[in-house]
């Protein structure tokens, strides 16, 4: 095989690697570990995947059973050309750039971006038509990794690994780790017939079946490949192969996975969707997915309004009211509150109902419920504001419900097949559309700034499905419309200075990586009891950072002190957020509570910048999990927290965690509903747990507030 390298940079702990075929002169790219270089035998073994992969209307598809299984490798790909790399260093960022074109005067740009210190790069591709014709994408990737992995022996029998974290309504982040034989993504006796496994989503809810994540793991040289897809609507993610090597490569869902199409006039461009691209040396999946969550603190939450630098605890009067929010009710929650070290208090859904309308069928008009709040908002947020809290308000922007006016505005909604497009509850507002502009700029940051609201939750909780009418294809018009959904989100930033945007979609539909970017925090799951809370909740620091993980605590009149317990330590896998019967509980649980966010303030620093670690058993059953689980999070100040959970099912006789080399292993507070029998022997928490359905959490190193 006729493969050389083209050049090598150093990007941190990482190595981007360009490869040619001097032959056909296309380009392939490899992100390596430094510590594990690559020899010029290894990388001759491999023939190049090209770094691009792009498909244009009438070009030849990919040979070999390709059709209807990937769209890689079409003629577009072949026929480019390697014309030129380029490096560019401003201030703490280095942009490489790769430029092919093919005869027709069609150029593509790689663009690779890093920013010091980061252990990830941000790849996206531009599609730059310079002939004389207008041309038509059909598919158009973000990244492609190429020969994976340079390090295996033949065909690397038994050692490649595909992850992948799926995710349905209320049970988000389940991780899953196949061996590529039961993909059945092993080369042929001959290479000759493609093998792909194709995988994503279509519609505006991109966490809807899988996170848009993979990781490719090479088990017997111990490293990690993986990327995120920064799109808020229809993606997808390939692993890919023909001969020995394996390719991983993702972006927006093409026609045949997306009823994607896009048309490029001459003179004209278009750029993909960043990917947040990693690899990595290293014995754990979760050091190595704790790298590409490292995005959202550096470029997400480190991004966010000053008020959120110190994690505030949230209450959220949902799970209080259940969508009946008042005047009056929400002047007994914030008595009930008052001087117990919440910031912000959100008033959710339901303050625009009408009466005997549900509020879940009734968005869209946005005028305060004269019955609910017979003075308006004012009175109501100034109550907030005198108790010392940031008031926050609830706004479903993108989507109209049935029974509002807004719902017969036919002409300024999204339409499939030239009809409105309708679910049995809701619309969509067609966000490209100016007047639609105004009007959300008129009802949600008109009243953002008349009352003087600091927080948004930003709800979303229906899909588009595969997309809609305005556009040469169906998920050209999604695309475009989520497009203007980001903008429009950006608008409120702008126009609203300082303003706390908290990211929910049916709670986590929308875990991805570019509406992170553009909100404060997220809303981890619509699980608002249940005992799953900490499975999600932990599962979920493999895709999102903690510092932007909002996880509920519902407290009930009739909750144990155990219960208690059990619900506020979930909320230490991430940001904390009260609800539930504030009004009613007993100074005893009130102490519970207390103690608990008192051990979350604890805790904050190790949250905002750490690494974490799970142990326990894989919980097969998310509903009635049996088993325990633990989520050990080391912090850079010396400190770590761990948090354990005891499930259902067979007692275990004893629990032992082993602490990794650069854990604490000294016990300074405790968070429990009453003493545990627990202890740190020989670098290992050992916990005999005596009941089920119990939690315990763990500051070890010194207490800082001691």
């Amino acid at each position: 095989m006729q493969t050389e390298v083209l050049r090598e940079y150093k990007l941190g702990d990482m190595v981007a690697r360009y490869l040619i075929d001097p032959d056909s002169l296309q380009v392939g790219f490899q992100l390596l570990p430094a510590d594990l270089p690559v020899t010029d035998e290894q990388t001759a073994s491999f023939a190049v995947e090209s770094l691009v992969q792009l498909k244009l209307t009438g070009d030849i598809y990919n040979e070999a059973y390709a059709g209807g299984c990937s769209m890689r490798n079409s003629e577009s790909v072949r026929k480019l050309k390697y014309q030129d790399q380029t490096q560019e260093q401003s201030g703490h960022r280095t942009v490489i750039r790769t430029m092919m074109q093919d005869e027709d005067g069609h150029r593509v740009i790689h663009c690779l971006t890093w920013l010091e210190q980061a252990p990830y790069v941000r790849i996206c591709c531009t599609f730059e038509n310079g002939s004389t014709d207008a041309c038509c994408l059909e598919m158009f990737e973000s990244f492609s990794l190429g020969g994976l992995s340079p390090y295996m022996e033949g065909i690397g029998s038994e050692s490649l690994r595909l992850h992948r974290i799926r995710s349905v309504w209320s049970q988000e982040g389940r991780h899953e780790c196949i061996p590529v034989e039961d993909l059945q993504l092993e080369p042929a006796w001959d290479p000759h017939a493609v093998r792909c496994e194709r995988f994503g989503q279509a519609g505006s809810m991109p966490v809807n079946r899988f996170f848009p994540f993979a990781v490719v793991e090479d088990s017997v040289n111990r490293v990690f490949w993986g990327a995120q897809i920064a799109h808020p609507a229809s993606w997808q993610m390939e692993v890919y192969r023909k001969d020995r090597g394996l390719a991983l490569s993702g972006g927006l869902a093409d026609r045949e996975f997306g009823h994607w199409m896009k048309n490029i006039e001459a003179g004209e461009s278009f750029t993909t969707p960043e990917a947040i691209v990693s690899c990595a040396h290293t014995d754990s999946f979760d050091v190595f997915t704790g790298r590409l969550t490292t995005a959202g603190l550096l470029e997400g939450f480190l991004q966010a309004p000053e008020s959120e630098r110190d994690l505030p605890i949230i209450f959220n009067e949902y799970c209080t009211t259940w969508g009946n929010p008042s005047h009056e009710n929400i002047c007994e929650i914030v008595d009930a509150i008052r001087g117990k070290g919440f910031e912000y208090f959100v008033i959710d859904c339901g303050w625009y109902k009408e009466p005997d309308i549900p509020w879940d069928i009734s968005m869209g008009d946005y005028e305060v419920s004269k019955e609910l709040f017979p003075e308006g908002l004012d009175q109501t947020v100034q109550v907030i504001r005198d108790a010392g809290m940031v008031p926050g308000i609830w706004f479903e922007i993108e989507n109209v419900g049935k029974a509002a006016r807004a719902y017969q505005q036919e002409q300024h909604l999204l339409h499939k097949d030239g009809s409105v497009l309708t679910t049995y509850f809701r619309r969509f507002w067609d966000m490209c559309d100016p007047w639609v502009e105004q009007y959300l700029t008129d009802r949600v940051i008109g009243t953002l700034k008349k009352y003087g609201f600091g927080y948004m939750k930003i709800d979303y909780n229906d899909t588009i499905g595969i997309g809609c009418d305005g556009a040469e294809s169906l998920g050209e018009g999604l695309r475009r419309n989520m497009e203007a959904s980001v903008a429009f989100i950006e608008k409120v930033k702008r126009e609203i200075p300082g303003i706390v945007l908290e990211n929910c979609a049916s709670g986590g539909h929308r875990l991805e990586p570019e509406m992170m970017s553009l909100m404060s925090m997220a809303s981890f799951s619509d699980a608002h009891e249940c005992e799953e809370i900490p499975i999600i909740a932990a599962n979920l620091h493999r895709v999102i950072h903690p510092a932007q993980s909002q996880i509920w605590a519902v407290i009930r009149r009739d909750d144990s002190l155990k219960r208690i317990a059990y619900s506020v330590a979930n909320t230490f896998l991430g940001r904390m957020g009260i609800s539930g019967d504030v009004t009613n509980l007993s100074s005893e649980q009130w102490e519970m509570i207390e103690s608990g966010m008192q051990f979350y303030g604890k805790i904050k620093a190790i949250i905002k910048e750490g690494q974490s670690y799970r142990f326990g058993p894989k919980i097969q059953s998310a509903r009635e999990p049996k088993g325990w689980q633990a989520l050990l999070r080391i912090g850079k100040n010396g400190q770590a927290y761990v948090v354990i959970h005891v499930f259902d099912g067979a007692l275990p006789e004893q629990i032992e965690i082993e602490l990794p080399e650069n854990a604490p292993d000294q016990i300074s507070a405790v968070y429990a509903y009453k003493q545990q029998d627990i202890e740190i022997r020989n670098r290992r928490i050992c916990f005999r747990p005596e009941e089920n359905r119990l939690s315990v959490a763990l500051l070890l190193g010194a207490d800082s507030d001691n």
